[in-house]
């Protein structure tokens, strides 16, 4: 069989994650159809292992449409343990969950379809490319927004929230949830915080 990347996008890194396979001409293409059937009959994937570029690589088949899709698929070892990039510990209230929680389905929504679901990065590469084969002055980039404290979590999921119910024209009335109490901080003479001892 021969591969070519197709159905499933590109990763960051530019390389594709799904290859559409195909038959090798016309002699390979009863096999392939008898093994998507068979896959797709049973609901099931294949589990493919193959040598490739010095090393033996592991890739999942699954069937997609009238197509078989190969996914990339990684050793135990190639998997980066996840502990490690984790924050350290810290405790959320059970109030704080559940008002994350109705907030979110408050915003959440079944279509995915819309002006903020396009892909503005190509159009923009789009565009920049079309400048300079026409020797225009490359397109205006708009300054990124830096913000200047780090956003309270709460009072940002509130904000969007009353925006999306606002935009649909439903009632927009969001309970506040309640805020977290801060303690001053007690100061030495010069204006530091004491030392623990």
């Amino acid at each position: 069989m021969r591969w070519g990347p197709g159905i499933a996008s590109p990763r960051a890194d530019g390389k594709y994650e799904g290859y559409c396979l195909a038959p090798d001409g016309q002699v390979a293409a009863k096999p392939y159809k008898l093994l998507r059937e068979a896959l797709a009959r049973a609901s099931k994937v294949a589990i493919a292992k193959y040598a490739w570029s010095g090393r033996e690589r592991l890739r999942m088949l699954r069937v997609r449409g009238d197509a078989i899709v190969m996914h990339a698929m990684h050793w135990p070892h190639e998997i980066r343990d996840l502990t490690e990039l984790l924050p350290a510990p810290v405790d959320v209230s059970d109030t704080k969950s559940e008002g994350a929680l109705a907030l979110m389905e408050t915003i959440s929504r079944d279509d995915l379809e819309g002006d903020e679901f396009t892909d503005t990065c190509t159009e923009a590469v789009a565009k920049i490319i079309e400048s300079k084969r026409q020797d225009q002055p490359l397109p205006h980039a708009p300054e990124p927004e830096r913000p200047g404290k780090v956003p309270d979590l709460m009072a940002a999921l509130t904000e969007s929230a009353q925006k999306a119910k606002t935009s649909r024209g439903e009632d927009a009335d969001i309970h506040e949830l309640p805020k977290k109490k801060t303690q001053a901080k007690k100061t030495t003479g010069h204006g530091r915080p004491p030392r623990s001892a």
